[in-house]
């Protein structure tokens, strides 16, 4: 059995095809144990990072940090016994610790491909592994070397060819022989790029610069690519033209570019592009319907800080969204068609409730859920809530906390905004919006007091929750967070 195993990426979750491999966490030569993480890959549902399958020296690493690989692919090379010598190389590099030895027959058959005009590995005509080379039936290998064709406006000045001359004469000594100084007919123009006619290499940006400034780019040398001029070239040949300040100032004002110069680009690919699949899918194939309902929470809020202050609940993390969490909760059980997919030709209600929680992390927006959350007690919620928050912040969700959810909260009064109308994640029927939490004036026990108040927002599925079923099911969310003590006593 061969000592060099070639480890693949693995499929991290369902359905996915590729992974971008974040960093690695071990370089060529480096002895590494058995499950030890050695690559920090993500998805298109989360960052992960994958162990070793294998114990032994990392031989190889075949993609570096930043790239795209689809599953399967070889990602890397371990030596799983690495105390059993020196690896033997074959011509291409690649350890060859068992392959088999070739006939005599084989290597009197085998045509080496010539050094001179060598052709890129792997095409006809080129070498193959082994040191033999790929000919095609009827095609001999290439024995010219390839040349590639110049490019247009590309010969540089020195090689340009030159206005014809007059002959003149030079004086000949014992020693040297000094050409004669002779006056050229005429002067060859050269532009921007330092060569002898021919366009000036310049972004359309870079040129209107140029013609708002004043500035003839047949008289600048390009500091770009490829001989190129930049707006830094334009605006130092400006300087020094510059008679007035004021006028100077008001021509560079108006220049202003609006083209890729100043604009960015970021690839969609992982969690985002997943998410924006999953929310296109979403709004454009189950009808949304969203419901708003403002509740005095200021009972809520004293509630939350008797209990910080009880004993057994000084070192745990209390929120408001954890009341919002189990009045969701409680709810679903009252109303528990709201907790439910839609599935064609029929519907399938959940009795369990995979709460999912939406977090915004640097890699876009995730979704985790706390499995089975209706069996979990307050304070079992709490610390479920806690770990969930920090696992995604920190980049560590799994696939698997993330797949299976069946209703969702989103927590966008973080981020000080009243309510909004979430999209349904794919398969659910139901998402609640909870907002920002503000002291406002309120008619309280027939009096204008100052309130905490706070704004719900409910999207749901039509096909599923009607308006009387949705009004509902938001009513007694918003009833125990107006008075959460009074609803566990009734509900519960």
């Amino acid at each position: 059995m061969s000592r060099i195993k070639e480890f693949n990426l693995p499929d991290l979750g369902e359905g996915l095809t590729e992974g971008e491999i974040l960093a690695w966490l071990v370089k060529v030569g480096d002895t590494i144990e058995l499950n030890q993480p050695i690559v920090e890959v993500e998805t298109a549902k989360a960052a992960v990072e994958i162990p070793a399958k294998w114990a032994g020296q990392v031989q190889a690493i075949f993609h570096p940090e930043g790239s795209t690989v689809e599953v399967g692919t070889p990602i890397i090379a371990i030596d799983t016994d690495p105390g059993a010598g020196p690896v033997e190389q074959s011509t291409t590099g690649a350890p060859t610790t068992d392959l088999p030895a070739p006939s005599a027959a084989s290597l009197a058959a085998v045509e080496v491909a010539p050094t001179e005009g060598a052709v890129e590995p792997g095409l006809i005509g080129g070498p193959a592994p082994g040191g033999r080379t790929a000919v095609l039936v009827g095609y001999g290998p290439r024995t010219t070397a390839a040349k590639r064709r110049p490019r247009k406006d590309t010969t540089p000045a020195a090689a340009a060819p030159a206005a014809p001359m007059p002959a003149a004469p030079v004086q000949v000594g014992p020693a040297r022989v000094v050409p004669a100084p002779v006056q050229p007919t005429s002067v060859p123009t050269v532009n921007g790029n330092g060569r002898s006619g021919g366009p000036v290499l310049a972004k359309p940006p870079v040129r209107k610069l140029a013609k708002d400034l004043g500035v003839d780019l047949g008289m600048l040398t390009g500091s770009g690519p490829s001989g190129s001029i930049t707006r830094e070239d334009v605006q130092r040949a400006a300087a020094p033209a510059a008679a007035e300040p004021v006028a100077v100032t008001t021509s560079a004002s108006s220049a202003a570019s609006f083209g890729a110069d100043r604009e960015q680009r970021i690839p969609v690919k992982g969690v985002r592009k997943l998410t924006a699949e999953n929310m296109s899918r979403s709004a454009f194939t189950a009808p949304h319907v969203t419901e708003f309902l403002t509740v005095d929470v200021t009972r809520a809020m004293k509630a939350l800080d008797r209990l910080r202050g009880r004993r057994e609940w000084r070192d745990v993390r209390v929120s408001p969204l954890l009341l919002v969490a189990k009045a969701v909760l409680l709810a679903v059980r009252r109303h528990p068609l709201v907790n439910s997919s839609w599935a064609g030709d029929e519907i399938v209600v959940k009795e369990y409730v995979n709460l999912g929680i939406a977090a915004a992390t640097e890699r876009g927006l995730i979704v985790p859920n706390i499995k089975d959350a209706g069996r979990l007690t307050l304070r079992e919620l709490a610390d479920a809530m806690t770990d969930l928050v920090q696992t995604a912040k920190a980049g560590k969700t799994s696939p698997a906390d993330m797949s299976g959810g069946t209703l969702t909260i989103t927590n966008v009064g973080v981020f000080g905004v009243d309510t909004g109308t979430p999209i349904l994640p794919p398969g659910e029927s139901a998402i609640l919006a909870f907002g920002a939490v503000r002291e406002q004036p309120w008619v309280h026990k027939g009096k204008v007091k100052p309130r905490l108040v706070t704004t719900l927002g409910l999207s749901f599925d039509h096909r599923i929750i009607d308006g009387e079923l949705g009004s509902k099911f938001l009513r007694d969310v918003g009833d125990f967070l107006a008075d959460p003590e009074a609803a566990l006593l009734a509900w519960t």
